[in-house]
């Protein structure tokens, strides 16, 4: 039975307290097995690779082959209907034209003392690309991954996918195809993480890693953090809906079920000011769940995770949208930027009664890769500046370092560091 809040019920403020801090990451304790499968790929490169993908995906690598052919991925283009690969192709280049707008832009100046001074962006030498290959295999998260990293202008990008006994999907590799993927490695699990910050003899090290993937991958980008960057550590699925009694329910309930559908442990939560509706809506996921191949796991998620949420108004439900940070927000309400105006945490937003969040998930142009777990409050969705870093500059002559040295060298003897000082002091002589 989905849980049921009221804002009025003297108990709402703990129900909601529980339900923003709901633990609904998976269950095992996956860490200590990541951290032996970390060092033993760092001390035994490709053999540890070998063996774990044998023990795993149930192949071996040295007869599949390590890495997949361009001519793999070109045959899996062209097999392709018309429509679905017209249809990743729209995808593409939407998503690059959202990126490009994207790019940051150098800077250079001189300021009042006479200081040259400014900032230039480069791109990382090399990305590393994780595609799932078990329950989530999904074309759209490599195109929303790997065209970021392009429009940065990596030069390098390296992609990493799970073959289970040697297979791969053919719509990834459709995809990886259009996005001019060249270097493709069948290996997958936080071994493949591992071999992408280490580096193995086949495999060279990256500098970013990116990309979904289940416990034991989240849990390798996040003890591999430092010495790779990553895009996030990325939780389960989850969408907040905002509504009023003037949408259609089906609609509404479909939109929730998109993201229970990822897996039993996704979150989805309507907020009403509408009781009626709110049982509508209820009505409406019931009978859709019976219509899902993915019933199953659908199911599970809105009995487990899933909310409804009854408030007066929508000025009361806006603070408590925040509190939950969710990953997607829809706005489904007469005046969608009245209400977006008050959203301070979330990882995208979805304005107005015809904009589903499933568009977002592939043609619409921006990222679909968003913080979860309450993230949203402190990050943002994956974004050219990922494959990016700054690197500042500054130039003084004669009369700037007059200007504005004396100073420095106070604060250097301030804080007891005398050779500092002296760095300084020694051109003010």
């Amino acid at each position: 039975m989905t849980q049921r809040l009221t804002t009025t019920a003297p108990d709402f403020a703990a129900a909601f307290t529980d339900l923003v801090d709901a633990r609904r990451e998976a269950d095992e304790d996956v860490s200590r097995d990541v951290t032996a499968i970390l060092k033993a790929v760092r001390a035994n490169g490709d053999a540890a690779l070998a063996d774990y993908t044998q023990r795993f995906d149930h192949h071996d690598l040295n007869v599949t082959g390590w890495a997949v052919t361009a001519a793999e991925t070109r045959a899996a283009l062209d097999t392709l209907s018309t429509p679905l690969r017209d249809a990743l192709e729209l995808a593409a280049a939407r998503i690059t034209a959202y990126h490009e707008k994207q790019r940051p832009v150098d800077s250079d100046g001189v300021d009042s003392a006479g200081v040259r001074l400014g900032a230039r962006w480069s791109a990382v030498d090399a990305a590393g690309l994780y595609v799932p290959g078990g329950r989530a295999a999904y074309p759209s998260s490599l195109l929303m991954n790997v065209i970021p990293a392009k429009v940065a202008g990596v030069q390098r990008i390296a992609m990493v996918t799970p073959t289970p006994n040697g297979e791969i999907n053919p719509l990834v590799l459709a995809a990886a195809q259009i996005a001019g993927i060249e270097e493709i490695w069948r290996v997958g699990g936080a071994q493949a993480v591992a071999a992408l910050a280490y580096g193995t003899d086949r495999i060279a090290p990256v500098d970013v890693i990116t990309g979904p993937g289940n416990a034991w991958v989240a849990e390798a980008k996040r003890q591999l953090y430092g010495v790779v960057g990553i895009d996030m550590v990325a939780g389960p699925s989850e969408i907040v809906v905002v509504a009023d009694g003037r949408n259609n329910p089906d609609w509404i309930a479909a939109d929730l079920l998109s993201q229970s559908e990822h897996d039993p442990t996704s979150q989805s939560i309507l907020f009403t000011d509408d009781a009626a509706f709110a049982d509508a809506v209820d009505r409406a996921v019931d009978g859709r769940l019976g219509q899902l191949a993915t019933e199953k796991v659908a199911r599970a998620s809105w009995a487990a995770n899933g909310a409804i949420i009854i408030v007066r108004d929508f000025d009361e439900a806006m603070p408590l949208v925040n509190r939950l940070a969710a990953e997607h927000l829809e706005l489904a309400v007469d005046d969608p930027d009245a209400l977006f105006a008050k959203v301070r945490h979330a990882g995208s937003v979805f304005l107005g009664r015809m904009t589903p969040e499933a568009v977002g998930d592939y043609v619409a142009g921006p990222n679909h890769v968003l913080p979860t777990g309450r993230r949203a409050r402190f990050s943002s969705g994956l974004s050219v500046l990922d494959f990016m870093k700054r690197t500042s500059f500054l130039s003084l002559n004669d009369a700037a370092i007059r200007a504005i040295g004396p100073a420095a060298v106070a604060l250097a003897q301030a804080e007891g560091l005398p050779a500092h000082a002296a760095s300084v002091s020694l051109r003010l002589t």
